[in-house]
């Protein structure tokens, strides 16, 4: 988290060398998001460093032992209904397929982690020799990954481990997007688009799932070390499955009991189309929204220049092609960095497409390119 303090120390210089000593030091939105692409703010769930996921690699050897073991793997997901989910399997997918390892299952838990648990059953009733999952619930779904890992199977997490697991002994790593650095950006596009003024709303994420924490955590941080014109007035949280609908429904509170509300900021897209709509029905056009993820809808608004001003991507697509990777670490007993990440990705409708690029190794879908004309 260096870089917030030491970005804040650096527009504190420049104000200094310019003679403006009554005003406090404020920070550039520009140069901090400039700052985020390069380097990874997160570290992981248990306080590890980040190894950036450029590092990992097979050699050409090393994939052959792997394409004769003829394994499998079964991918058991938390949620599966937006584009980050369908983007880490497909990431996952490709890279499997170039190493000759056959996915046997892809489940959705729909953010339940009894039916996590269940999912998990399931799929080890199947003997893959390989699973990949994010946890819903760390706690409720570790003596399930627990089994998993004492049935031998290779285990890889997304963005979050459960307690009473040992790296190196019952999991090979965890790898995550940078999801303190895109909560960083979120700030830093939210006070751009207000001019470093404005009353603020938030709609985090009510559970306990490491990376949202994350997420909100950086967002408030950022807002109240680097702008003092911005003030946060209101916050809610969601608990889901239906965090479209129960956004709207805390967005249109918020609206009503503030109506000077100049933004709300979402945890991430799919809660953010709901705030959208509830800004839509109270006729608040003036509304600023950022957000995490991006997701085809709060694209389309994007490029509509609608509510959504900007967001931090994470890059879904990459993370599973480093998941598949250090499963084959796993295969081969070979030495894994606990924590890998990619770094945050700032994104306005300037860079949308260049930044869909980015995110999903395809070209923007076509509701979006003709949204931007």
């Amino acid at each position: 988290m260096t870089i917030i303090n030491s970005l804040g120390r650096a527009a504190a210089a420049a104000f200094v060398a310019a003679g403006v000593l009554a005003a406090p030091a404020l920070a550039d939105p520009d140069a901090a998001l400039a700052a985020l692409q390069s380097e990874v703010l997160s570290k992981g769930p248990n306080g590890e460093t980040a190894t950036p996921a450029a590092e990992l690699s097979l050699s050409d050897e090393e994939l052959t032992q792997i394409r004769e073991m003829n394994a499998t793997a079964a991918i058991v997901m938390h949620y599966g209904g937006n584009d980050w989910s369908r983007a880490q399997v497909e990431g996952l997918r490709n890279r499997f397929d170039e190493m000759g390892i056959e996915v046997i299952a892809v489940t959705d838990a729909g953010f339940k982690p009894e039916k996590q648990v269940a999912d998990i059953e399931t799929v080890l009733a199947q003997q893959p020799d390989i699973i990949v999952s994010v946890p819903t619930d760390p706690a409720a779904t570790a003596s399930a990954y627990k089994a998993a890992a004492d049935a031998g199977v290779t285990l890889v997490f997304m963005e979050n481990t459960p307690p009473g697991l040992e790296v190196g002994t019952d999991y090979v790593s965890v790898v995550s997007a940078d999801n303190y650095g895109n909560g960083v950006a979120s700030a830093h596009l939210l006070a751009k688009a207000l001019e470093g003024k404005g009353k603020v709303g938030l709609v985090y994420h009510a559970a306990d799932f490491f990376v949202t924490r994350q997420r909100y955590d950086a967002f408030k941080t950022t807002i109240a070390e680097e702008y003092p014109g911005i003030e946060i007035v209101a916050e809610q949280g969601i608990g889901g499955p239906d965090f479209t609908g129960d956004a709207d429904k805390v967005a249109s509170a918020m609206l009503t009991s503030n109506p000077d509300l100049d933004a709300i900021w979402a945890v991430w897209d799919v809660p953010a189309e709901g705030v959208i709509s509830a800004a839509r029905v109270a006729g608040r056009d003036d509304l600023v929204i950022t957000t995490i993820d991006l997701g085809e809808n709060v694209a389309i608004n994007m490029a509509q220049g609608g509510f959504v001003k900007g967001l931090g991507a994470q890059r879904p697509f990459d993370q599973g092609v480093a998941e598949a990777t250090l499963a084959g670490y796993g295969l081969l007993d070979k030495e894994a960095p606990a924590f890998v990440a990619l770094p945050a990705l700032p994104v306005t409708r300037e860079t949308l497409l260049d930044a869909w690029q980015t995110v999903y190794r395809a070209d923007a879908t076509a509701n979006i390119q003709n949204s931007m004309n």
